[in-house]
C-alpha cells in the first residue's frame, strides 16, 4: 500500500488496521512462507527499476553495487528465512525444576503483532526490505518508514510492497522527517530504526512514552587495526575495497585506519595506488558512486576544510580535470595523514570516502586508543599471529568483526547484525531478526500426576518435611 503521508496526518488509523487484522487472524506457517515469497518475487521483477530509482537518487549509483549490496543481499535473505522457518517455529523442549516432575516445558516464538521499521537512504532496499522479511518470518504485520533523501526509490517501494500485500499486512509511510518523528512516537509492539547515533537518542525517547521495545542500527567510527608485520598491500587492498565501496556511505565501512607509524606511508602509497586501479577515473565512472546529496557532500567538504586548517596533510585520488555531470556530487577517495582527535573527520562518523590514517607505536597503545572511544558498529583486525589476534579480540568490544577484511560480516546469515552502546542495541539477520521480532513464551504443562497438594493450606506434617527436604 502506497502511503504519502502529510506531516499533520495521523498514523494511528493505519497501526490500528494492521493491528485489527493481526488479531483476526495471526499468520501461520503457510501464510509466512508465501508472503516471503511474494516479496521476493516482487524484488525480481523490479529488480532493474529498483537499480535505477537509487542511482536517480544518489545522482549516480553504481549498478554493480545496488545489485550485490541491495538486491542479492535481500534475495538471500529471503531464501535463508524460507529455508529454515519450519524449524525456527518449532516449540523447544525445556526442562522443569526436578521438584516438579513430571511436568514439562517448552519456549514457543509468538508473533510480536505490528512492527514499525524506519529505514535509512545509504542502503535504501535491504536496510528497509531485509528486516521486514525478518518481521513476516516471525508472523507480525509491518509498517515502513523509508528514507525521504531516496525519495525514487521509497515510491517504487511502496508499489512493490503494495503489489505484494493487502494494505491491512504491510503498509509503506512516506513523509519527511516530521512525518518520521510521528512514526517513532506510534505504539508499535517492536521499533526498528537504522540511522545516525544523534537520530537513534530521540527515536528511543520517542518510543519511550509507549514501552516500545527498540532495535537501533546506528553508527560511529569503525576503526581498522593493522599489527605490526602484517602485509601491507593486502591491508591497504581489502581497506580500500570497504572503504570505497557506495563511496564510503555504509554503516560499517573502516571508519579510520590504525597503522604502525614505520609502515603509515607504505600503507597510504598502498591505499592510494589500490583506489587508483579501482577507479581510474572518477567524474564519468559507473563504478564510483557518487554522495547521495549536496548537503552530505558538502559536509565532507567542510570537514576536508577543517582538517587543513588544523595542519592536518590531505593526499586524495583526483584523475580527472573535468567535472563532474551536473547534480553528481563526486568526492575522491581521500587520506587524511595522523588528524587529531580534535578534527571533525575523528570525532564524528564520517559516512563518505575520506580516511583518517593515525600512527601508533606500540600495538597495546593502538588497542589502549580504540577502548578508550565509543563502542564502534565494526571492528576490523589485520593481523596473522594468532595469539595477539586472540588478545585483540579478547579486548575489544564491538558490534562485530571481520579479521583481515572488510565489510563482508554484514552479508552473513548467521552473522548477527548489531551495535552496543553509542553503536545500537538489539540484532537482526537470520535468525536474529527473526528472534528479535519474536517474544519467547514460556509454556509449563503440568502433569495429572503431581504433588502440590502438598502446598496447600493448611499445611501438615508431609509439608512440613518436604519443607525441611528441599531446604537442607
Amino acid at each position: 500500500m502506497d502511503t504519502p503521508a502529510h506531516p499533520d496526518q495521523d498514523l494511528r488509523p493505519l497501526l490500528a488496521q494492521l493491528r485489527a487484522a493481526h488479531r483476526r487472524q495471526p499468520p501461520d506457517y503457510a501464510q509466512r512462507m508465501a508472503d516471503l515469497e511474494r516479496l521476493a518475487e516482487a524484488v525480481r521483477r523490479h529488480r532493474d527499476e529498483l537499480t535505477k530509482a537509487v542511482s536517480a537518487d544518489f545522482g549516480r549509483r553504481s549498478r554493480h553495487e545496488t545489485l550485490a549490496a541491495d538486491v542479492m543481499t535481500t534475495l538471500d535473505e529471503i531464501k535463508h528465512l524460507r529455508a529454515n522457518l519450519r524449524r525456527w517455529m518449532r516449540p523447544q523442549r525445556r526442562g522443569v525444576n526436578l521438584t516438579f516432575l513430571p511436568a514439562r516445558g517448552e519456549i514457543r516464538q509468538q508473533p510480536l503483532g505490528v512492527v514499525g521499521i524506519v529505514a535509512p537512504w545509504n542502503y535504501p532496499i535491504q536496510l528497509a526490505l531485509i528486516p521486514l522479511a525478518d518481521a513476516i518470518a516471525a508472523g507480525n504485520h509491518v509498517m515502513v518508514k523509508p528514507s525521504e533523501h531516496t525519495p525514487r526509490t521509497s515510491e517504487l517501494l511502496a508499489r512493490l510492497v503494495g503489489e505484494a500485500f493487502p494494505p491491512d499486512r504491510v503498509v509503506v509511510v512516506q513523509g519527511d522527517a516530521t512525518v518520521g518523528a510521528a512514526f517513532t512516537r506510534l505504539a508499535f509492539d517492536h521499533l526498528l530504526f537504522t540511522g545516525s547515533t544523534t537520530v537513534g537518542r530521540a527515536v528511543m525517547a520517542a518510543a519511550a512514552p509507549n514501552l516500545t521495545p527498540v532495535t537501533l542500527e546506528l553508527g560511529g567510527k569503525s576503526p581498522a587495526l593493522i599489527a605490526p608485520g602484517y602485509p601491507i598491500e593486502h591491508a591497504a587492498e581489502r581497506i580500500a575495497a570497504g572503504k570505497c565501496f557506495n563511496a564510503g556511505q555504509t554503516c560499517v565501512a573502516p571508519d579510520y585506519v590504525l597503522v604502525p607509524r614505520a609502515q603509515r606511508d607504505e600503507f597510504v602509497r598502498a591505499y592510494l595506488a589500490s583506489v587508483k586501479r579501482r577507479y581510474p577515473a572518477l567524474a564519468a565512472n559507473p563504478d564510483y558512486s557518487a554522495v547521495v546529496n549536496h548537503r552530505q557532500a558538502e559536509r565532507l567538504r567542510a570537514w576536508l576544510d577543517d582538517a587543513r586548517d588544523r595542519g592536518v596533510t590531505v593526499m586524495q585520488h583526483r584523475p580527472d580535470t573535468d567535472p563532474p555531470p551536473p547534480g553528481v556530487e563526486v568526492i575522491p577517495p581521500t587520506v587524511l595523514l595522523d588528524p587529531p582527535d580534535e578534527a571533525m573527520v575523528m570525532k564524528e562518523e564520517i559516512f563518505g570516502p575520506l580516511l583518517p590514517v593515525k600512527s601508533y607505536d606500540e600495538h597495546g597503545a593502538a588497542i589502549a586508543y580504540i577502548q578508550g572511544r565509543d563502542r564502534p558498529l565494526a571492528f576490523y583486525a589485520f593481523d596473522r599471529d594468532r595469539r595477539r589476534l586472540q588478545r585483540t579480540l579478547d579486548s575489544i568490544v564491538a558490534g562485530s568483526v571481520c579479521v583481515n577484511d572488510t565489510i563482508i560480516q554484514f552479508g552473513q546469515h548467521d552473522l548477527p547484525v548489531g551495535g552496543v552502546g553509542p553503536s545500537g542495541m538489539g540484532h537482526y539477520h537470520g535468525h536474529a531478526g527473526f528472534l528479535t521480532f519474536s517474544k519467547p513464551m514460556s509454556v509449563m504443562y503440568q502433569s495429572r500426576l503431581n504433588g502440590m497438594k502438598v502446598f496447600d493450606p493448611p499445611y501438615g506434617k508431609l509439608a512440613d518435611f518436604v519443607v525441611k527436604l528441599l531446604t537442607r
